[in-house]
């Protein structure tokens, strides 16, 4: 999990929705990307209350995809999942992947999308920014789960839409499939998100 400057209470959340899973042999690794703001405090502290299943690691700013490279690169799990800092896991999140993965290297699921109106269901397409593309149909960062070997030999890229990149690499090389699995919670109300951002900067069609 990557954190840059992002509110506590939703780190918090993020964290929780980890620790409080179904399947309970995971390691979590949290890479502050270099916040500025007293947040990477609150998570130290928090991560200390979680050593048995919490790395803490901090860099200077240098992207969200530079960031999770760096937490793949000290991970020692057989697979490696994403979440975002301001989403969160449903309790059978990792036990259900675990069970989609098998015959697979690599999968990427369907969300529980969180939305204050239909409008925050639509992202642009990375092959034509001022395009919308629902998220359905979009391969999402932290849906993404997979053996280790596929996070190592392939890097995410600091590009808008990295997550479908890595995707379609991965696919020339290794098993995958998109699952309809909605356990990861995928909040696409907050106007500070990096999707919203970006669409709010530039003038979309449907």
């Amino acid at each position: 999990m990557s954190v840059f400057n992002t509110d506590f209470v939703l780190v918090k959340r993020a964290i929780d929705s980890v620790l409080n899973q179904d399947f309970q042999d995971f390691e979590l690794i949290i890479i502050d990307d270099g916040s500025n703001n007293n947040i990477h405090y609150q998570v130290l502290d928090y991560a200390k209350q979680h050593e048995d299943k919490v790395v803490y690691l901090r860099h200077k700013n240098s992207g969200q995809s530079n960031a999770i490279n760096r937490g793949i690169s000290y991970s020692r799990g057989e697979y490696i999942t994403i979440l975002d800092a301001d989403d969160e896991y449903k309790l059978n999140h990792l036990q259900a992947c675990l069970r989609e993965i098998k015959g697979n290297d690599l999968i990427a699921s369907t969300t529980k999308t969180i939305v204050d109106n239909d409008n925050d269901y639509y992202v642009p397409d990375k092959y034509d920014l001022n395009r919308i593309i629902h998220v359905d149909d979009c391969i999402l960062f932290a849906t993404l789960f997979g053996k280790k070997e596929v996070f190592i030999n392939l890097k995410f890229q600091n590009v808008y839409s990295a997550d479908s990149y890595f995707y379609e690499s991965a696919a020339q090389k290794y098993a995958v499939k998109k699952v309809d699995l909605r356990t990861y919670i995928y909040y696409r109300n907050i106007p500070t998100s990096f999707c919203s951002t970006l669409k709010n900067k530039i003038n979309v069609v449907s």
